[in-house]
C-alpha cells in the first residue's frame, strides 16, 4: 500500500489527466506512477509528499494483466491531458478499446481533450469510436466540460457528432455558461472605411459583384461586393445570407466576420483562405489519393452534419467545389462556404416534411428532383456531395462531356457518371453510389456518412501500412 500526508480537507488534484480523490489514497496503488512524475506533477506547494509510491509484485498472471491495462489506462489519459495525439494514435493502434478508458472519476480520454480544446486528439478519439456523449461520475458529457472551458472550436465539433449538454455542472473547473444572445446588429456591422482595398486582388466574380482579397483592422478578409445596380431582390439575398451567416460556427464553415448593409455598395466579410477553393485546386493536382480524397471529403461532411443539425436545418443547395476551400496550400482542412443560396428550415420533430420546389444552384452537382421542379428536401446536399467525391477519385468533373445543363438533364433521365480512375475502392464506390441515388429518401444522412467514411479511413491505414511493411 501507498499513501501520503495531506492536509484534512478533501483535496482534488489532476495528474495525468486524471482527477484523483487523495481522500480515497488507497486506489492510486493500482496506478503505476513513479515517484519522480509525481514529484515533478506535484500541484500543491505546502502539502508534503512523505513517502513514495511502492506498488507489490502481482500475486499472478490475471493481476498482471490488470495491471498493465491500467497503466495503459493512465498514459492514454495523461497523453490526451498533454495534447500528444500521436502517442494516443499509437495506444489505440495497439487496444481499440483504450478509447473508454475511464479514470477514478468516471472521466475518458475524450472529456480530458475537451477539457482542454485539444482538437487533434478529440479528433482521434472520435474516430476510434469514443463515445461522445459519455457521462461522468457528475453526469457530464465532454461537451458539457467543453462549454464550461469555453472552447468554443471543441464545442461545434463534438455537437457535430451528435454530442449533448448535460450534467451537473458543466465543467469541474468553471460553472457552464449561459449560451450567448444571438449578435445584434450592431455587433456584426462594418464600416465601409475600416476595409483596406489598397491592396485588393480580384478572386471570384459572378453577376452578384466581385469576391476581392482586402484588409479589415490589419486581417486578410475576403469581401464579397454586390453591384449597386443589382435589383431589390438580389440586395434582399444578401441580408439573407447575413442573417444565415451569423449564426453559424464550426471548423468546417467559413466563418463570417461582418457587413455593410447600411451603405452601398453592400458588402460581406467572411475569413480569407490561403488555399484558394477546391475547383482550382483539382483543377492543377487531377485525381486525388484515396486517402487524401477521404479526409476532404470528411471535413465536407462535418462542416454539412453541422448545417443539417434538426431543429434549425440549413439547406446549402449549391454544394460544389468552387464553393468549398482549403485553408492553406498544404490543403491541411476543408471549409464549405457561400451560403448565398442556401435556406434555413425549421422542423419540428425528425419525420416532418420540409421540402421546397425551384430550381436552385449549379447544374454538374444538381440532384435531379430539383432538376425536375420536385419537391426536395435537405438531402439534395448528400447528391452534390457524391458528385464532389466522385471529381477528387476521378480527377475531372462529372459527366465532363456535357454541357452543365446537359449533364443535370442526363442525370434526371436516371444516369450517372461512369467509374473510370484506380481510387475507387468499393467500399468508396458503394457510399458515391447511395448518395446520388434517385430517390432521396434513399440516400444516407451526412452523420451517417461520416460514420462511413471513418471506417473507410480506417481500412485505407491499414492497407497503406501494410504496403509499407511490404515495401520496406
Amino acid at each position: 500500500m501507498s499513501w501520503c500526508n495531506y492536509s484534512k480537507r478533501k483535496v482534488h488534484f489532476g495528474l495525468n489527466g486524471i482527477l484523483f480523490s487523495l481522500s480515497l489514497a488507497s486506489s492510486l496503488a493500482y496506478f503505476p506512477i513513479s515517484q519522480r512524475l509525481l514529484k515533478k506533477s506535484w500541484p500543491f506547494p505546502g502539502i508534503e509528499l512523505i513517502r513514495p509510491l511502492r506498488f507489490d509484485a502481482p500475486a499472478d498472471k490475471d493481476k498482471q494483466k490488470e495491471k498493465a491495462r491500467v497503466s495503459r489506462t493512465s498514459l492514454i489519459l495523461w497523453h490526451a491531458h498533454h495534447n500528444d495525439v500521436a502517442a494516443v494514435r499509437k495506444l489505440l493502434e495497439e487496444d481499440r478499446s483504450l478509447v473508454h478508458a475511464r479514470d477514478y472519476d468516471n472521466r475518458t480520454p475524450l472529456h480530458v481533450a475537451s477539457l482542454h480544446g485539444w482538437i487533434d486528439v478529440a479528433n482521434c478519439l472520435i474516430e476510434y469510436g469514443a463515445d461522445v456523449n459519455a457521462q461522468d461520475r457528475w453526469k457530464n458529457t465532454p461537451l458539457a466540460d467543453a462549454e464550461g472551458a469555453k472552447k468554443h472550436t471543441m464545442i461545434e465539433l463534438l455537437k457535430s457528432y451528435g454530442g449533448l449538454s448535460y450534467g451537473q455542472n458543466g465543467s469541474h473547473f468553471e460553472p457552464k455558461p449561459v449560451p450567448p444572445p444571438l449578435p445584434n446588429k450592431c455587433d456584426w456591422e462594418i464600416e465601409p472605411s475600416e476595409l483596406d482595398f489598397s491592396s485588393s486582388v480580384t478572386i471570384g466574380k459572378g453577376s452578384f459583384g466581385e469576391i476581392l482579397k482586402a484588409h479589415w483592422r490589419g486581417t486578410p478578409v475576403a469581401v464579397k461586393r454586390i453591384l449597386p445596380s443589382l435589383s431589390g431582390d438580389r440586395l434582399s439575398g444578401l441580408r439573407h445570407e447575413v442573417n444565415l451567416l451569423v449564426k453559424l460556427r464550426h471548423p468546417n464553415i467559413v466563418q463570417f466576420l461582418g457587413a455593410v448593409t447600411e451603405k452601398k455598395p453592400l458588402m460581406l466579410i467572411t475569413e480569407y483562405l490561403r488555399g484558394g477553393d477546391l475547383h482550382q485546386y483539382l483543377k492543377e493536382k487531377g485525381a486525388l489519393s484515396p486517402s487524401t480524397a477521404i479526409n476532404f471529403a470528411l471535413d465536407i461532411a462535418r462542416g454539412m452534419a453541422y448545417l443539417h443539425n434538426e431543429p434549425n436545418v440549413i439547406i446549402h443547395r449549391d454544394l460544389k467545389p468552387r464553393n468549398v476551400l482549403l485553408v492553406n496550400s498544404s490543403a491541411d482542412h476543408l471549409k464549405v462556404g457561400d451560403f448565398g443560396l442556401s435556406k434555413l428550415i425549421k422542423v419540428q420533430n425528425s419525420h416532418d416534411v420540409y421540402k421546397m420546389t425551384g430550381e436552385t444552384g449549379s447544374y454538374r452537382y444538381m440532384a435531379p428532383e430539383v432538376f425536375k421542379h420536385r419537391k426536395y428536401d435537405k438531402k439534395v446536399d448528400v447528391f452534390s456531395f457524391a458528385m464532389i467525391l466522385y471529381e477528387m477519385l476521378e480527377g475531372d468533373p462529372p459527366l465532363s462531356n456535357y454541357e452543365p445543363y446537359e449533364a443535370a438533364k442526363y442525370v434526371a433521365e436516371g444516369h450517372r457518371p461512369l467509374f473510370h480512375g484506380k481510387g475507387h475502392t468499393p467500399e468508396l464506390k458503394e457510399l458515391i453510389e447511395q448518395c446520388w441515388a434517385a430517390d432521396m429518401n434513399q440516400r444516407p444522412s451526412f452523420l451517417e456518412i461520416l460514420k462511413r467514411l471513418e471506417k473507410i479511413k480506417e481500412k485505407t491505414l491499414q492497407a497503406d501500412h501494410h504496403w509499407n511493411i511490404f515495401n520496406t
